[in-house]
């Protein structure tokens, strides 16, 4: 940041590289009040966010440097900085240089820790079971805000983190265990490499479990999770059926008592993992999704009143038509896929432009028209009745 201060000598540029330069010094003097403790940790701690906190070896704490920045100038005195910007005015550009130059050294000399550094610590406090709850609290938090850079997702692994992360799913601390699985999701999420590293530490079988719980919260990070690990990943798709995984989603999607954004999350699961099954080379086509019943729960949500339900039952329905494995009847007798369509269609028609956004009906009037197309399509090919 500080290479950014080049040689300037026109006074509108002098002042705007002061107060570049009065924020760095600023969190300078801060960092140095800490590092003699001159600072108390409670005033830190009141004027600093809970979230991502960054503890310093004098006990201080910020959430980050930028934290750093705002403590400083919020705590400075405005008829001082006033002062130093009109006497700064006066300096020449050699002056200006050796305060860039002092302003080099002392960000080369405060060793402000790195990411991996953060992580490492993190890590390792989740590890230390002296530790309060709180403490591992806090360092999932740290965890869960680091791991949304890809290359810090790619270290959790080489790092040791995701076995310590693995072990805090069974913590009796609720919001432990809900921190703990995002943080696999969030990491896992669109990562071949990082969710492959947590399948084998054997992860997917226990959120899925974890799907079930009484907390709602829970439930939802953790088929978030779920569906992080088995999104464009066959080690994770096989993984996932071989745990059942179809069931547990039917008795999801089945059950009305159930929080409507898990059954949501599941049917767009569904979806998903119908079309990683349509682009799968395998043959024969697994069979994970050829179940009437099955079929059923997810037709069944389409006749929600929910309209973003819906749309996801819908998508999943239409994914589920273009399988090989399963039956038109099935859908045709077993589901009454065409009247619920036609609910929809009759749905959509008798709601005013007011209750309905436009686009939104349009957009849902279109999907029927697709589903409708390639359900009547299967029907066509469909050999007999007899062999459906």
């Amino acid at each position: 940041m500080v290479k950014l201060i080049s040689r300037i000598t026109s006074p509108s540029h002098i002042i705007l590289q002061f107060i570049f330069m009065l924020l760095v010094f600023s969190s300078c003097l801060v960092a140095k009040e800490i590092e003699n403790n001159t600072v108390s940790n409670s005033k830190i701690e009141n004027d600093c966010n809970d979230n991502d906190v960054v503890d310093l070896e004098g006990g201080g704490a910020f959430p980050s440097l930028d934290g750093m920045l705002h403590w400083a100038i919020g705590h400075s005195d405005p008829a001082k900085l006033k002062e130093a910007a009109q006497s700064v005015q006066n300096l020449s550009a050699d002056e200006l240089e050796i305060r860039q130059q002092e302003l080099k050294e002392w960000v080369e000399n405060s060793k402000m820790p790195s990411d991996t550094q953060l992580m490492q610590i993190a890590i390792a406090d989740l590890k230390n079971s002296s530790l309060s709850s709180e403490d591992h609290h806090r360092a999932l938090q740290e965890l869960f805000h680091l791991v949304e850079l890809i290359d810090n997702a790619n270290d959790l692994g080489k790092l040791g983190g995701i076995p310590a992360v693995l072990q805090e799913l069974d913590n009796s601390d609720l919001q432990i265990r809900i921190t703990s699985a995002w943080i696999l999701g969030k990491a896992g999420q669109n990562n071949p490499l990082v969710q492959k590293q947590i399948l084998q530490h054997g992860a997917l079988l226990k959120l899925m479990k974890m799907v079930q719980s009484s907390s709602v919260e829970e439930g939802i990070k953790a088929m978030y999770a779920v569906s992080a690990l088995s999104r464009n990943s066959l080690d994770g798709l096989e993984l996932f059926f071989a745990g059942h995984g179809e069931r547990l989603l039917q008795d999801i999607m089945s059950n009305s008592s159930i929080d409507i954004r898990l059954r949501k999350k599941s049917a767009s699961l569904v979806a998903d993992l119908a079309e990683s099954l349509i682009e799968s080379t395998s043959e024969p086509e697994p069979q994970y999704f050829s179940s009437r019943y099955f079929l059923k729960s997810v037709v069944s949500l389409v006749a929600s009143a929910d309209f973003d339900l819906q749309e996801k039952a819908l998508m999943a329905v239409k994914s589920l038509i273009k399988l090989r494995t399963t039956k038109a009847l099935d859908f045709k007798d077993f589901c009454s896929l065409e009247s619920v369509l036609e609910r929809i269609r009759e749905q959509l028609h008798q709601l005013s432009a007011d209750e309905l956004d436009g686009d939104l009906a349009t957009g849902m009037e279109n999907l029927c028209k697709e589903v409708e197309s390639l359900f009547r399509k299967k029907l066509e090919e469909a050999p007999s009745r007899d062999e459906l």
